[in-house]
C-alpha cells in the first residue's frame, strides 16, 4: 500500500537529501508505516533516519550537516509543540542561510472517522492551533501546507528550490494527518518529476559599473582593506579572495564570521573581531565589506574615516530581514561573492604601470608589519596565566589544545573541524586555534546558544556524505551555552549514530555576556562591583554542574574537569586519544577565571 507519506520519502530521496533528523508523534503513523515497509520490501530506507530525542538537537544537526555539505537535511517534528521546541535553532539556521527542510505533521481534521488517520485521542483538540506555521514563518524562506498526495512532489520541490536558492535558509512545510495517509496508487506514485528543472536560482553578478567603480577604487587606495562576514560559507569564494587580496595586497579582517572567509596563513589577513573598536578601519581610505551582517557596532567608536569610498556586496546586503542596520555606503550591490570576486580579480589584472607597481610594494610592506604584529600579540597572550598563576587563561589553553591536536592527528591539525560557540570567547578561537582554512572552522551564525553540540552530530555525517574524512571533530562551548544544548540528548545522538566529537567547555561559572552588556550601559552601576553569582547571571562555587559528567551518563562520554594550566596538555592528550582511537565522544570541562 502505498499513500502521500510514500511520495514524500520518495521526493525527498530523489532530491538529493540522504538524512532526516527526526522526533515522531502522534501526527506521523503515515511516515512511520511507509518507513517500515521499505524496511521489509527493500531492507533499507531511502532516506537515513536519525532519532533526535529533542527537536533543537535535530534542528542544529540538520544545520551542522547543511554547513559541510552547502546541502539540506531533513527535520521532522511533531505538531505545534514539536515545532515551538526547535526553539532558537530555526533563528540559527535563517541568520547562518544554511538550507533546511522542515517538516511538521498537524492533528486531523476529521473527528469521526471519516478518514484514515481522523481523530483518536485526546491530545489532538489541545494541538489543534489556528495557525503552526506562524511559529515559524518570521525565520524561513517559505512556508506551505501539503493539501493532497496529487501535488505533494511539487509542493516539496517548490521548497527546497527556495530554500537552495540565495538568500538560503529553512523551508517549512506542514500536512494534516489524513492527508498523509491518503491512499496513492502506483500511477501517482511514479508520476514524473524531472528534478533538474527545479534548480535553484543562479548566483548574481556584479555589473559593469560596479566591477569597474570598485576595482579602480582598490587599485588607486593607499590602504584598501576587505571586511568579511561570511564569504567562507562558500568554500569556492575563499582562494578568490586570498587571490585579489594577494594582487592587490590588500587587507583582510573578519568581524563575527560564521566561516572562516581565507586561510589564517595568509599573509594579509590581520585577525578575527568579535566586537569594540575594529583595527584598521579608520586607517582605510577604501573599504569593501563582503557578506556581513553588519560592519560594526557604532556606539563601539566604529566608522570610516572621512573620504573613505565604502562599497557593500552580499546575497542580501540591506538585510531585509533586520528590523534595522546601516553603513553609510557610496555603493551597495547584490552579488554572489564568488561571482564577484571573480569578476574584481580579472578586473584587476589590467594595471601594470611603474607607479602601480611601486603602490602594490607600499601596501605589502605595510601588511607584512601589521601581520606580524598581531601575530606578535597572539604569541604573548599564549603564555600567561590567568590573574591567580593557576588557572589558564583562554588564549593559553588553546594554545595547548592546538600543539596537542597538532601532535595527534596525522595532518599535523590541518585536517580538524573546528567548531565555535564560545559566546564572549569566540574571537580567540578563531585567531589561536590556528588552522582557520574555509571548511575548518564555523560558528552557527546566529545568536541562539547551544546548537553545537548538535552541530557536531550532523556535521559528522556531512563530512561522510561528502566523502571528507576528518581526524577529529572539536566543539567549543562555555558552561552557560552547554546547559542550553539538551546535552543528555545530544550525547546520545552522538553514541547511538557513531559521530564523535571532542567538546570543550570554557567554564567561567556562569553567563559572562550578559553582565559584560550591562557594564556597557550601566558602567559604574551596582552591578558593575559585584559577582556574577550575586548579579544572578553566574552559578557560584558551590553548585557547580558536572558537565562531563552528563555527556558520560548520557552517551557514554570519556569525561574530564581540569582546573590547572599545567595539566592541559595531559588531559587533552587523553581526549583526542579516545575520540580518535575509542570512537567515542570525549568532554574536558576547563575551568577559566570566573565572572
Amino acid at each position: 500500500m502505498y499513500t502521500t507519506a510514500s511520495i514524500f520519502f520518495k521526493t525527498l530521496a530523489e532530491a538529493g537529501i540522504t538524512h532526516a533528523f527526526v522526533n515522531w508523534g502522534s501526527d506521523h503513523p503515515a511516515l512511520l508505516e511507509e518507513l517500515q515497509r521499505q524496511r521489509v520490501e527493500h531492507g533499507k530506507t531511502s532516506v537515513e533516519i536519525v532519532t533526535c530525542p529533542n527537536e533543537y538537537v535535530a534542528l542544529s544537526a540538520a544545520h551542522g550537516y547543511g554547513m559541510i555539505t552547502s546541502k539540506p537535511a531533513a527535520v521532522i517534528v511533531h505538531v505545534d509543540v514539536g515545532t515551538q521546541a526547535l526553539g532558537g535553532a530555526v533563528h540559527n539556521a535563517d541568520r547562518a542561510q544554511v538550507p533546511v527542510f522542515i517538516f511538521a505533521g498537524a492533528v486531523p481534521f476529521t473527528a469521526n472517522g471519516e478518514l484514515r488517520g481522523s481523530r483518536n485521542e485526546y491530545v489532538m483538540w489541545w494541538q489543534d492551533v489556528p495557525d503552526q506555521p506562524a511559529i515559524v514563518r518570521q525565520y524561513t524562506r517559505y512556508t506551505a501546507q501539503i493539501q493532497s498526495s496529487k501535488n505533494a512532489a511539487k509542493v516539496m520541490m517548490r521548497a527546497l528550490q527556495i530554500a537552495t536558492s540565495q538568500p538560503k535558509g529553512p523551508v517549512y512545510l506542514w500536512a494534516r494527518r489524513e492527508v498523509l495517509d491518503e491512499d496513492v496508487d502506483e500511477a501517482t506514485l511514479n508520476a514524473p518529476l524531472s528534478i533538474p528543472k527545479w534548480p535553484s536560482v543562479t548566483p548574481p553578478a556584479l555589473n559593469p559599473h560596479a566591477v569597474d567603480t570598485i576595482a579602480q577604487a582598490l587599485k588607486q587606495a593607499e590602504f584598501p582593506l576587505i571586511v568579511a562576514g561570511n564569504v567562507g560559507r562558500n568554500p569556492a569564494a575563499s582562494p578568490v579572495l586570498a587571490e585579489l587580496s594577494n594582487t592587490l595586497a590588500v587587507g583582510i579582517i573578519s568581524f563575527i564570521p560564521s566561516a572562516a572567509p581565507v586561510p589564517s596563513s595568509h599573509p594579509y589577513y590581520l585577525g578575527c573581531y568579535l566586537g569594540g573598536k575594529l583595527p584598521y578601519v579608520a586607517d582605510a581610505d577604501v573599504l569593501l565589506f563582503l557578506d556581513i551582517d553588519l560592519p560594526w557596532v557604532d556606539a563601539q567608536d566604529n566608522a570610516a574615516r572621512p573620504g573613505a569610498k565604502v562599497f557593500v556586496v552580499g546575497n542580501d546586503p540591506l538585510k531585509r530581514t533586520f528590523g534595522f542596520v546601516h553603513v553609510d555606503a557610496d555603493m551597495i550591490c547584490t552579488a554572489d561573492s564568488e561571482v564577484a570576486l571573480g569578476q574584481l580579480l580579472d578586473a584587476s589584472r589590467s594595471s601594470d604601470t611603474e607607479a602601480y607597481r611601486t603602490k602594490v610594494q607600499a601596501r605589502k610592506t605595510s601588511l607584512e608589519g601589521s601581520r606580524a604584529a598581531w601575530r606578535a600579540q597572539l604569541s604573548h597572550a599564549e603564555t600567561l596565566l590567568a590573574p591567580d598563576g593557576i588557572l589558564p587563561s583562554v588564549p593559553f589553553l588553546l594554545a595547548a589544545l592546538r600543539t596537542t591536536v597538532e601532535a595527534l592527528t596525522p595532518s599535523a591539525g590541518k585536517n580538524v573541524l573546528w567548531l565555535n560557540e564560545a559566546a564572549s570567547q569566540i574571537h580567540l578561537i578563531w585567531n589561536h586555534i590556528g588552522h582557520c582554512t574555509p571548511k575548518s572552522v564555523f560558528t552557527h551564525g546566529g545568536t541562539s546558544l547551544g546548537a553545537i553540540l548538535g552541530m557536531a552530530i550532523g556535521a559528522s555525517l556531512g563530512c561522510t556524505v561528502a566523502g571528507e574524512d576528518r581526524d577529529l571533530i572539536v566543539a567549543f562551548t562555555g558552561d552557560g551555552n552547554y546547559l542550553f544544548a539538551a546535552p543528555e540528548s545530544a550525547y546520545w545522538v552522538a553514541r547511538r549514530y557513531n559521530t564523535p566529537f571532542l567538546t570543550i567547555v570554557l567554564n567561567n561559572r556562569g553567563w559572562f555576556s550578559p553582565k559584560h552588556s550591562m557594564r556597557g550601559v550601566h558602567p559604574t552601576g551596582h552591578g558593575s562591583r559585584v559577582s556574577g553569582e550575586r548579579l544572578t547571571v553566574g552559578f557560584g562555587q558551590e553548585q557547580n554542574v558536572d558537565y562531563a559528567g552528563v555527556a558520560a551518563a548520557a552517551g557514554g562520554a570519556w569525561a574530564r574537569q581540569v582546573a590547572r594550566a599545567d595539566e592541559l596538555k595531559g588531559v587533552f592528550e587523553e581526549a583526542v586519544k579516545v575520540v580518535t582511537n575509542e570512537r567515542r565522544c570525549a568532554v574536558v570541562e576547563c575551568i577559566i577565571e570566573s565572572i
